[in-house]
């Protein structure tokens, strides 16, 4: 049967429009330190897939996350603060749209393979969230090698959950690896939905390089004994590189080691020492060759020039010890361990900021942002637009055309957070100011971030610092004795806004 002229055309129309949204691919790592890829100041980690992104992209200088996987993963969904401090919930409740949700209303196919992190069981799910396709780990860090693997005595024996669409996944095939799994699904998706008319988006998150430390034997070999100098040195180089590409002010003073990170010369069993960060920086080199792959994928399907990549951190760099500092009966590498990278590696990591994963201080919460469009993002620009997290659901609306509901499936939604930054990705030197301050917290410890005022509150030192970040993005100066009534000013602007959320806090 014939249509009518006017009814063919109109079908056309809209196949054209369709064609013509762009697809998003949303990649993020678990647990890398701000300077642990090429383009944000490492010297040492081979990154050439993400080195080409930010030749051919754009830097954010200040771009933010939540300081933890979960809170980070949530927000970065919904574009809304974690609700009840994170911590005790289901992070994603009915009064949310996840970015799958609000991108198919927007027409566009939805998939996830990675790490989900919000939820096992329904109707907390990627597939009961607007997800088409998924695949991957519903909760946190597993084996690299065989995801069947519980986790060993003193992380609490945990089994792990994963899944694909609607069904779980209880066995894995002979030589698998996590991130060459994550990979595959992606790109399986990149090239089913690039054969359909509608727009794609696909979030890829990485477990790695969170602990425990797994990496193939090739990728370690690469590292074997570049990092002998050790976690002080290390640190200065990665400060003297950041400066060097221009990502910050030569003028900020590089912080001394953190209390919980001791200095190289003391450190003892120095070949283990090294050995943890040789396996950290391959299960990174891994991940860049697979972001290269999905690259390749992209270009192959015909749509290079149609796809925004974006990619990112969820956390800085995580000083957490499972088993104790000092365990050398857990070998970084092979599956039959559980290692990690602990407190003095990960201060170097995170150079030239302060402190960690799940801290509030720049070196917690500040994460590399590259974004590659090309024809659209200009060629190896950088903009001091201040971003996060809540700003990724605005913008991909106004990529994608479409709008953020006020109801969803009969429930009322809440109000959204964050800003478009899509203007910004177009013309880097563009600023967007903000109507309210950026928000963090986390298990005590917390911050507000007003134009250049930072008011951070440390869970270890109990006290509210003051930093003017334009002069000392760095805090090495705390302003709260000099500067009383911002004090004041901003601590009662967090507190609204804890009550708003529901934090349960001590002041």
């Amino acid at each position: 049967m014939k249509l009518p002229l006017a009814l063919a055309l109109s079908a056309f129309a809209l196949v054209i429009h369709a064609k013509e949204k762009p697809n998003i691919v949303l990649i993020m790592v678990d647990d890398m330190g701000w300077s642990d890829i090429g383009p944000y100041g490492a010297d040492i980690i081979q990154t050439p897939n993400l080195d080409k992104m930010a030749a051919n992209g754009l830097r954010f200088r200040q771009f933010y996350n939540n300081a933890k996987c979960t809170t980070t993963r949530a927000t970065l969904l919904t574009g809304l603060y974690p609700r009840q401090g994170g911590r005790g919930i289901e992070l994603l409740n009915d009064q949310m749209v996840t970015l799958g949700e609000a991108m198919k209303l927007a027409g566009y196919q939805t998939g996830i393979s990675g790490k989900w992190h919000n939820g096992s069981r329904k109707p907390h799910r990627p597939f009961d969230r607007g997800f088409d396709q998924s695949y991957g780990l519903w909760d946190g860090a597993c084996n690299f090698f065989d995801p069947t693997i519980r986790d060993p005595k003193f992380k609490g024996s945990r089994k792990r959950v994963f899944g694909q669409g609607d069904k779980l996944i209880t066995q894995f095939p002979e030589n698998y690896y996590l991130t060459d799994a994550f990979t595959n699904h992606a790109i399986r998706m990149i090239d089913g939905f690039s054969s359909k008319e509608a727009p794609f988006l696909v979030y890829v998150p990485y477990t790695a390089p969170h602990y425990p430390l797994h990496a193939k034997p090739e990728d370690i070999a690469k590292y074997k004994g570049k990092f002998s100098m050790g976690w002080d040195d290390l640190q200065k180089r990665r400060h003297k590189k950041t400066i060097d590409l221009g990502l910050i002010n030569p003028d900020w003073t590089l912080p001394p080691r953190d209390p919980e990170a001791q200095p190289w010369n003391d450190a003892k069993n120095k070949d283990w020492q090294n050995l943890r960060m040789e396996v950290y920086a391959a299960m990174i080199d891994n991940v860049d060759q697979n972001i290269g792959r999905i690259l390749s994928a992209i270009k192959k399907s015909d749509e290079a020039n149609n796809t925004l990549v974006l990619f990112l951190s969820d956390n800085g760099s995580c000083a957490e010890s499972p088993g104790g500092e000092n365990n050398i009966a857990h070998i970084p590498g092979p599956k039959e361990y559980y290692s990690h990278v602990g407190p003095s590696w990960a201060y170097a990591q995170n150079a030239p900021f302060r402190r960690y994963k799940s801290r509030m201080h720049e070196g917690g919460i500040a994460t590399p942002l590259i974004a590659y469009w090309p024809g659209v993002v200009p060629k190896n620009s950088f903009t001091n637009q201040v971003g996060h997290i809540i700003d990724f659901l605005p913008t991909f609306l106004e990529i994608g055309d479409g709008s953020y509901p006020t109801k969803y499936k009969g429930n009322s939604i809440l109000p959204a957070e964050g800003i478009s930054l899509l203007s910004v990705l177009k013309s880097p030197s563009k600023t967007i100011t903000r109507k309210e301050p950026l928000y963090w917290f986390f298990s005590g410890s917390r911050a507000i971030r007003e134009g250049d005022w930072k008011l951070v509150w440390d869970q270890k030192v109990k006290t509210w610092e003051l930093y003017h970040l334009t002069n000392d993005r760095t805090e090495m100066h705390d302003l709260a004795e000099k500067k009383p009534h911002i004090v004041k000013r901003l601590r009662t602007q967090w507190e609204t806004w804890a009550h708003k959320t529901g934090v349960n806090f001590k002041k």
